[in-house]
């Protein structure tokens, strides 16, 4: 063997955000479906937060835990409700499709080459817990309420901001399920590289705005794959809206539609390709 040569990893992760990746934006459509205008309601009660200096993860969590307050105790926010809603947040077209649909793509390779998902979200996780898709995912990791003992939600019990979720990243790519003080101290050491679970390089990384920029930047700096998702009928002028550094574009794209014949489905399709292909190599190049 070349002693150049990287060490044999047969396993791809792909990691996806949830709001407006996979799903329509989760904090509009509670605020709609616990009976209030979204727009107004960010207007009149979210906005005039963040301009008093709050952080936007607290300031949603906040306005929904005010809500609750505010409300009989047979309307209370709990965590019944919370799971309840995520049953019925449906996905964006073909998603639910997708997940076998890319599994089958490394089952056409003769290389025994393992597909794990992932979810970051800074978003509500509980949510994503309950979803249709749930079971799809190794691990989740987002944001969570703490709840009373009636189930009311009633602080915010950890927050994930836009730069953590590379710490995330580096979770899965050593293998850790779990984040306590130990692990947040570990995920940054380094390790030889036989001893990951998964090479950032053998990572895709799927999200749709700001909150996923660090990770798409994460991805250009160690040879893995960003793909940039908008909402379909919006103009296409993303790295702009978002003033996107050349160190965070993505290497496509697309409309959030994931049916079989979208260019979403054909990016991901492409990437776990490129991937499986990238690993054959390194099989020969090991002579097995």
């Amino acid at each position: 063997m070349n002693q150049a040569t990287q060490p044999l990893f047969n396993r791809i992760a792909v990691v996806f955000d949830f709001d407006d990746t996979l799903v329509p934006d989760t904090y509009d459509a509670l605020i709609e479906d616990l009976g209030h205008d979204a727009k107004r309601f960010r207007e009149e009660r979210y906005y005039p937060l963040l301009k008093e200096g709050w952080d936007g993860i607290s300031a949603r969590f906040y306005t929904l835990i005010q809500e609750s307050q505010q409300r009989s105790e047979s309307q209370k926010i709990t965590q019944n409700y919370l799971a309840e809603f995520g049953q019925r947040h449906q996905p964006f077209s073909g998603v639910s499709e997708t997940f076998e649909h890319l599994r089958q793509q490394t089952r056409n390779f003769d290389s025994d080459i393992e597909i794990e998902f992932y979810l970051i979200t800074s978003g509500f996780v509980e949510i994503a817990r309950n979803s249709s898709i749930a079971s799809e995912f190794k691990a989740m990791w987002g944001c969570e309420f703490h709840y009373s003992e009636t189930g009311e939600i009633q602080y915010l019990k950890r927050s994930v901001s836009h730069p953590e979720k590379t710490r995330y990243l580096y979770y899965l790519s050593k293998g850790i399920e779990s984040h306590s003080e130990d692990d947040l101290l570990f995920v940054y050491e380094d390790v030889p590289p036989e001893e990951l679970q998964i090479p950032l390089n053998q990572v895709i990384y799927v999200g749709d705005g700001t909150s996923d920029l660090p990770c798409f930047s994460l991805m250009n700096q160690t040879g893995g794959i960003g793909i940039g998702v908008y909402p379909d009928g919006t103009a296409k002028d993303w790295a702009q809206e978002y003033k996107v550094s050349r160190s965070q574009r993505v290497a496509n794209l697309a409309p959030a539609d994931y049916s079989e014949a979208s260019e979403l489905r054909q990016s991901l399709t492409l990437a776990v390709e490129s991937l499986c292909k990238q690993i054959e190599l390194r099989q020969l190049s090991l002579g097995e």
